[in-house]
């Protein structure tokens, strides 16, 4: 891999990611753009605990534009985009307009992809090893920022989930403090390590599940499960065999095999609900260990944590979504429409050729 930074037209960073050790990244970025200013501010809630972003800022961002305006493809002759060259193999790009900003923490853009007509399904192994890389890298770069605690690496897939662009793409996240989510399962990784004498619980999950019912794919050094309590109705998270905190610590065997088990994971959510259903929207959210502090969960350190992937969508059945109503919107209490042991038995089911 060859990582080439670079700067745009308003002072944004733009790392090229390549396959090929000789390739030349010079491009400059032609755009008459004004420096991005932005108005990102973290406010916590006093009675939950937890952190909001207010970005008002965000109003104005590109909203669905046609195929041959899209800011994520390469710039080819007159029409000028986010990526100043004329192709790529994957980018990383800091976003025009971040949730997330300076004090605040970061936003950045990951392109998978130069083909706007492709998904992440679609790339070759040895694409999806590079998009590995660079979330890999990005992590290991972005926790070294004083402002950032936790580095989130996720994808937005599908105009159901809300996605305004079309091109295949991610997005990372950098938190200047601990996710409320990943704070529940410390919480819980913490109780269970006192109550049973220091067992970890991501290793109690991991072992129950590859004794059960729900198994989706089992590979040497990765494997993907229907979870007990799955929210959605059709989740699946993909854990390495061997606990780690994050994406740095994966060891070389299961970045490896890491490409063909996540495509062919991908390949079978698309055929989830039939050979002439749209592509099935989804996010993928990858789950690391904080890199702050984390005194509050006591007798818990950052190698306790379990990386690992969550896949779902919000699509239940064919032609028609999962919504978060009143008992999921109003009390986080979610109901599964869809039995966690049905969904495993369904994605094993389908063949992703």
């Amino acid at each position: 891999m060859k990582k080439t930074s670079t700067r745009l037209a308003d002072g944004r960073e733009l790392i090229y990611y390549d396959q090929r050790d000789d390739a030349v990244r010079d491009a400059v970025d032609k755009r008459p753009l004004d420096p991005t200013v932005t108005t990102s501010e973290v406010r916590r809630d006093p009675l939950l605990g937890d952190s909001i972003a207010v970005a008002s800022h965000r109003q104005g961002r590109t909203y669905h534009p046609p195929a041959d305006e899209c800011p994520l493809c390469p710039s080819q002759g007159d029409r000028l985009s986010e990526i100043p060259d004329s192709s790529y193999d994957a980018v990383v790009f800091e976003n025009r307009f971040p949730s997330l900003a300076g004090d605040s923490g970061r936003c950045e853009v990951v392109c998978f992809t130069s083909d706007h007509n492709a998904s992440f399904a679609d790339l070759t192994e040895e694409q999806a090893a590079l998009v590995l890389e660079a979330w890999t890298d990005r992590t290991s770069e972005l926790s070294h920022l004083p402002s950032v605690e936790q580095v989130f690496c996720f994808e937005n897939r599908g105009a159901e989930i809300g996605v305004t662009l079309g091109h295949p793409h991610g997005q990372i996240y950098a938190y200047p403090f601990t996710t409320p989510r990943t704070a529940l399962m410390l919480r819980s990784v913490a109780a269970h390590k006192e109550a049973t004498g220091g067992e970890n619980l991501f290793d109690a999950v991991l072992e129950r599940e590859l004794a059960g019912e729900r198994i989706v794919l089992e590979g040497e050094h990765w494997v993907a499960f229907v979870p007990y309590a799955a929210h959605w109705p059709y989740e699946v998270h993909l854990y390495p065999k061997r606990r780690v905190p994050d994406l740095l610590a994966l060891d070389e065997d299961a970045r490896t095999e890491f490409p063909q088990v996540y495509l062919e994971l991908l390949r079978r959510f698309d055929r989830i609900f039939g050979e002439n259903e749209p592509p099935t929207p989804y996010i993928a959210a990858w789950h690391q260990a904080p890199f702050g502090a984390l005194e509050e969960f006591e007798g818990v350190n950052r190698d306790d944590f379990g990386l690992h992937l969550e896949l779902f969508t919000i699509r239940r059945t064919s032609g028609k979504l999962k919504f978060l109503a009143g008992s999921e919107s109003g009390m986080n209490v979610f109901i599964n429409d869809v039995p966690p042991e049905f969904a495993a038995r369904r994605l094993r089911e389908v063949a992703s050729s």
